[in-house]
């Protein structure tokens, strides 16, 4: 039954994280901005099986492959973001449309993964995925606080894909 636990888990975390990626967002840095991912963590962690016993290495290196797509999807989804501040200081944020690209490419990624792992006959638990998940939504947390500090100190616009594309014309020589 904890597969179907996991299962319901990373449904719902990842249904709530596409229906508040697009909504404006108020960023507190000062938040445990952790503690999602840290619970990921610990019901991923809760029970044996995360490596395939008939299977170890091979295992290990699916396991490790997950959780580098789930690293980079969290990078690229922190860099696709947009903030900005309010006059009153609070920092917003809203995923672009570039998000929607990276969250399609880790999806596809995890697919054609988890496609390799089945054709070689390696058992792959949900919780390799729920892990991956953890550490998509620490990333993403990590980058987003980070970049809201820097923004906050700096005064400058934190910028994600896409921002500033338009350059200044070219001044005229005389």
């Amino acid at each position: 039954m904890s597969g179907l636990v996991n299962a319901l888990v990373i449904v719902a975390v990842v249904a709530l994280v596409i229906v508040r990626q697009f909504r404006a967002r108020r960023i507190d840095a000062d938040r445990r901005w952790w503690l999602v991912p840290v619970v990921l963590i610990v019901l991923a962690l809760r029970r044996p099986g995360l490596l395939d016993p008939h299977h170890p290495t091979v295992s290990a290196l699916l396991l490790g492959t997950e959780l580098l797509i789930g690293l980079a999807t969290g990078a690229g989804w922190a860099w696709t973001t947009r903030i900005w501040l309010e006059a009153d200081g609070a920092a917003w944020s809203k995923s672009t449309k570039a998000s929607i690209s990276v969250w399609i490419g880790g999806i596809a990624l995890r697919v054609g993964l988890f496609a390799v792992g089945a054709a070689l006959g390696v058992h792959q638990d949900s919780s390799a995925l729920l892990l991956a998940l953890a550490g998509t939504l620490l990333v993403r947390s990590g980058f987003l606080v980070r970049r809201v500090r820097s923004l906050v100190s700096a005064d400058g616009p934190a910028t994600a894909y896409g921002d500033g594309m338009r350059r200044p014309a070219p001044k005229e020589r005389v």
